[in-house]
């Protein structure tokens, strides 16, 4: 396989966070969970397309809702009529600035990330360090 092609296979890409004081108000996964979140209308099947565990998923709601000011998503509670969550107008409005910032982003590193690019070895280590 050349070099060339093992960079394809594992692309590197920037990864923008908000932070607010110590926490991740934003980011690449907590944006991802509120599409699944607006596409199902449910935490948990959010979190079960994601692969973590409910409370996991909760708990990054909950630092979201946090973090700015009125909830990016809200919940009914369940029972007869079951529950389930709806991302609110602020949070469609937070996930589309996010997502243009990811794109803005990307487009003023391309060059240096193509340069840095150049400089990376053929494969990623197996695990993060």
């Amino acid at each position: 396989m050349s070099r060339n092609a093992r960079h394809h296979d594992a692309p590197t890409r920037p990864r923008l966070r908000l932070l607010f004081g110590h926490a991740i108000a934003i980011g690449p996964g907590k944006a991802q969970l509120l599409e699944h979140i607006a596409e199902g209308g449910s935490i948990s099947a959010a979190a079960r397309q994601m692969g973590m565990s409910y409370r996991r998923a909760w708990l990054l709601v909950d630092t979201m809702n946090h973090c700015f000011r009125s909830p990016l998503v809200e919940t009914a509670a369940g029972g007869k009529g079951g529950g389930g969550a709806v991302v609110t107008p602020l949070g469609l409005q937070v996930l589309e600035h996010y997502r243009r910032m990811q794109q803005l982003a990307e487009a003023a590193v391309a060059d240096e990330l193509a340069a840095l690019e150049r400089l990376i070895a053929p494969a990623p280590p197996l695990e993060p360090h």
